[in-house]
């Protein structure tokens, strides 16, 4: 079926659905559609070097795609956990969610402060995560418990990694918002971990 198009330099136009559906998107083609961000990024009278500022918003952005996976991790758990431990697990993961929502929400809003843009879309996470695929299949409390806690770890791991970066910026204030984090990330695997633990650890293993 045809639709009517009204061109403003000339009479009626006449395409089709499947020429209308057929046309190519365009992502941000313009500087206009782009808005005022550079490379450099937006003006701030922040002290901090522009060169370190954007840097910083690199790496935070890399940790920030981590947060917003481990986020939806989070919910894969609580919402297909069942078990005779479901209920005190369903909670848990739900409450480890909405901690993990508040440090994306930190690292974010660092970004902006630096005059960068938060890149936190579910497309760019999925990309650039670092954390492995949580298993889509299991269902008892003691696989997901292990799914999670790794999950948890390696965001903790990553977290301290990125402490590192900043202190090599020279950025305290990132580190002290990373150091924030895996602080409580520490506390998530904790008490996700407590449900594996049943005797303390042989030599080698563990720690």
């Amino acid at each position: 079926m045809a639709t009517r198009t009204k061109s403003s330099r000339g009479p009626v136009k006449v395409s089709s659905r499947a020429e209308t559906k057929s046309a190519p998107r365009t992502h941000n083609g313009t500087a206009a559609e782009r808005g005022p961000f550079e490379e450099r990024g937006f003006h701030t009278k922040n002290s901090l070097p522009a060169d370190v500022r954007r840097e910083a918003c690199v790496l935070l952005n890399q940790r920030l795609s981590d947060c917003v996976d481990l986020e939806t991790q989070c919910k894969q758990a609580h919402w297909n956990v069942k078990g005779p431990n479901f209920i005190g697990l369903h909670e848990l993961f739900d409450q480890i969610h909405e901690a993990v929502d508040g440090y994306a929400d930190l690292i974010a809003e660092r970004i902006v402060q630096l005059g960068g843009v938060a890149e936190g879309t579910a497309r760019i996470a999925a990309a650039r995560s670092t954390l492995l695929d949580y298993p889509l299949r299991i269902v008892t409390g003691d696989l997901h418990v292990a799914a999670l806690s790794d999950a948890l770890a390696e965001f903790g791991r990553v977290a301290r990694i990125g402490i590192d970066e900043m202190d090599d910026l020279h950025d305290a204030d990132s580190a002290d918002v990373l150091t924030e984090i895996s602080r409580g990330i520490d506390k998530w695997l904790w008490f996700v971990e407590a449900h594996q633990q049943g005797a303390p650890a042989e030599d080698g293993d563990g720690a």
